[in-house]
């Protein structure tokens, strides 16, 4: 195929953090094009994106009803090929449903919807339909925490015993909410955000990135959340005892009450021969703790590493590689994907390689229990 791929995008408008994310991940790797969106749930504020974005003013819609359903109806040569969900937790479902029901492939922003009969429902669908959605769960993007999956994976670290993962942030250690600053008021809101708030919203990417770098599937978990900020309606500090399918035992830990943090997801693994730990802060950086010699400090680019990091390396070693380029793995390795499919053609297996909506419903399901395991009197729930 000799063109790129071709991208609508829902939400993500003017002065929208995470939609100026996924554009910018969109377009490194030179694969996809933005040609199209529904902006913002404001017609003129999406009209005015779009000519910030140098979009023809005809593909740049009032809503993403409208966006779906005229796509639909071009010429096959010029349709989107796929439409990224960059909204609020509320409004993933439904462009996400219609989308898939018309035939369009998706990436979604985590987590994947607003609750669990939405999570099952577009399981469902994406089965049905055949189409690819992948979930930007970014920080599996990067390189060593590529290196830290394929090492468990091939035995290099023993059977794993224990995991810690942590995912600390300061920022709403008051009730920014309260000065309508955008980020804070919707992740804070149950009606948008959903049941759960730091769990939700970071707490999601501790328990995925657990179970993609392990392999291992979380089983059962007992969870303590609070709302420690006066008058704040979903909590922002919770802590979770874990139980992995192979017997190994763990602890979560997510919060946006840890002031003076910023984004320091990290994890440690530990297995009966080693133990592994990553920091997203440091994320050219793997240290091998060795049980029976000195620890190794393993860094993007240098020496033997596996192939599934070289495979999402980008610079000569020495050269931070961070939050964007992780992003940015995630749509090349769709947009590869897509690619073969449209060329009749299997993708290479080294890059079919992404969250995809099962690892959303995981999601759905762990803050669901998370919830229902704060709220019972015993505390142990099946997961």
């Amino acid at each position: 195929m000799k063109r790129k791929i071709r991208m609508g995008m829902v939400g993500g408008g003017k002065g929208a953090f995470i939609g100026a994310v996924h554009r910018m991940a969109a377009a490194l790797d030179g694969q996809i094009e933005l040609v199209c969106g529904a902006f913002s749930s404001s017609p003129e504020k999406s009209k005015l994106s779009g000519q910030e974005f140098f979009l023809a003013p005809a593909r740049v819609y009032a809503n993403y009803e409208e966006l779906i359903s005229k796509e639909k109806n071009l010429p096959a040569g010029e349709r989107m090929d796929f439409v990224s969900i960059v909204t609020p937790n509320h409004v993933h479902y439904g462009p996400a449903k219609m989308a898939l029901d018309n035939g369009f492939h998706v990436i979604c922003d985590k987590p994947l919807c607003f609750d669990m009969q939405e999570a099952y429902d577009l399981d469902k669908t994406v089965k049905e339909t055949g189409l690819l959605f992948a979930l930007t769960h970014n920080y599996t993007g990067y390189p060593m925490v590529k290196q830290a999956r394929a090492m468990i994976k091939n035995g290099d670290i023993g059977t794993i015993r224990k995991v810690v993962v942590e995912y600390p942030q300061g920022w709403l250690s008051t009730k920014l909410e309260d000065s309508d600053q955008k980020q804070a008021t919707w992740r804070t809101d149950p009606k948008r955000s959903g049941i759960a708030g730091s769990m939700g919203d970071i707490g999601t990417h501790a328990e995925n990135l657990a179970e993609y770098i392990t392999g291992l599937q979380i089983t059962e978990l007992c969870a303590d959340l609070t709302a420690f900020v006066e008058g704040r309606q979903l909590d922002d500090d919770g802590n979770v005892l874990l139980r992995f399918d192979n017997g190994a035992k763990g602890v979560l830990h997510a919060s946006q009450i840890c002031a003076g943090e910023e984004n320091d997801l990290n994890i440690r693994v530990y297995g009966t021969k080693a133990g592994l730990e990553w920091h997203q802060m440091e994320p050219n950086t793997l240290v091998v703790k060795w049980l029976d010699k000195s620890k190794e400090i393993l860094r993007t680019g240098v020496g033997n590493l596996y192939p599934e990091v070289q495979a999402h390396a980008r610079v000569p070693a020495g050269h931070p590689e961070g939050y964007l380029e992780a992003f940015a793995n995630i749509y090349r390795n769709f947009a590869f994907c897509l690619q073969a499919r449209l060329d009749g053609r299997e993708p290479e297996a080294i890059y079919n390689d992404f969250p995809t909506v099962w690892d959303g419903v995981r999601g759905m399901n762990f803050i669901q229990k998370v919830v229902a395991s704060s709220n019972s009197k015993e505390k142990w729930v099946k997961v």
